[in-house]
């Protein structure tokens, strides 16, 4: 062959060549070999399971900011109405957002309008809600959203759900159930409707937001962030001047409570599925009595406590499984 395809040649077969030779120095003349290394495929399998551990820790994360909005929002509350409180902190955390992603790409399809009607809905609604039923009565059934997740997931994003996956539902949500028990009420139609629906429209987010792992999802909750401002514009004008605290409070809900909690929430929702995304934050609400014991003293009751424990333990054995079972990794080839 020409001088500079034989060159190329041996370049090419250098790093088998090189491999076998380090494997038995001894074999420096009539090498054989019946596989090469491809350690290509462990490093990338290593790299997915590295990716999904890391989605799930920022899934926790998001939970944790989320649930400081108990406490925010009483804050604010006290001098603005719910929907203004949704609106502002919309707006603060479309900027936030906006501020920390670079290359957006608003192209407008079905999924990232989906996504952001479904972010806008939900955290309305939730609002809405919250002033029409119990606090407990609105949580718990905002967090209806894994069973909407498990109905639809499939259909609309082929991940399957596993029994296993029903039966941490049902543990989550009878542990919720004892979690809230005290405050938990039977009347009240229109408040526990709207908190249904809040659920159902975090479902659609989660499913529209895991349609996008390809691309970019923080779009969606940048669009649903400034719907909710749209929407909450009318109350912001007519409410009072906020005090310091208020404002700092406010400042707080929108950069961390929504702004840095789904910076890693986008992140999060590429490498893990929509049930996933739907069940580890669960622990918010749980993570919510914390706060309110550290700043103001409410201690939780015992069924509370023991509801609390049901949750965070389900949600735990369901992250460590779901680690376990992406740690399957095709084996590297070596030389025999």
């Amino acid at each position: 062959m020409p001088f500079k395809h034989r060159e190329r040649f041996w370049e090419c077969i250098a790093p088998v060549r090189d491999t076998a030779l380090s494997a038995n120095p001894n074999r420096a003349s009539g090498i054989t070999f019946s596989r090469a290394r491809r350690p290509s495929i462990a490093q990338t399998g290593e790299f997915v399971n590295a990716a999904h551990t890391r989605s799930l820790l920022y899934l926790v994360a998001a939970a944790l900011c989320w649930s400081l909005g108990g406490l925010l929002i009483k804050t604010v509350a006290a001098s603005w109405p719910a929907l203004a409180v949704a609106g502002g902190r919309g707006g603060i955390a479309a900027l936030f957002l906006i501020c920390t992603n670079r290359g957006l790409r608003f192209h407008f399809s079905r999924d990232q309008l989906i996504g952001a009607v479904g972010y806008a809905g939900c955290t309305v609604m939730f609002c809405v809600a919250t002033t029409l039923t119990t606090a407990a009565n609105a949580i718990l059934l905002q967090y209806s959203s894994p069973v909407w997740v498990a109905l639809f997931g499939a259909w609309f994003l082929s991940e399957r759900t596993t029994r296993a996956d029903w039966i941490t539902i049902a543990v989550v949500l009878g542990g919720m159930t004892l979690f809230f028990a005290d405050g938990l009420e039977l009347d009240h139609v229109l408040g526990n409707s709207m908190a249904v629906l809040s659920g159902v429209a975090f479902a659609a987010m989660i499913i529209a937001l895991r349609k996008q792992k390809d691309g970019s999802p923080v779009e969606s909750i940048i669009l649903g962030n400034l719907l909710a401002l749209v929407i909450g514009l009318p109350w912001i004008i007519g409410a009072p001047a906020l005090p310091a605290s208020g404002w700092f409070a406010l400042i707080v809900l929108g950069v961390v409570q929504l702004g840095v909690s789904y910076w890693l929430y986008a992140r999060a929702i590429k490498h893990v599925t929509a049930l996933e995304a739907a069940l580890i934050p669960v622990i918010e609400p749980i993570l919510n009595p914390l706060w309110v014991l550290l700043a103001l003293g409410e201690k939780p009751s015992r069924l509370a406590l023991i509801g609390g424990a049901i949750v965070l333990t389900a949600v735990t054995l369901r992250a460590v499984d779901s680690i376990r079972r992406s740690r399957t990794v095709v084996p590297p080839m070596v030389p025999s």
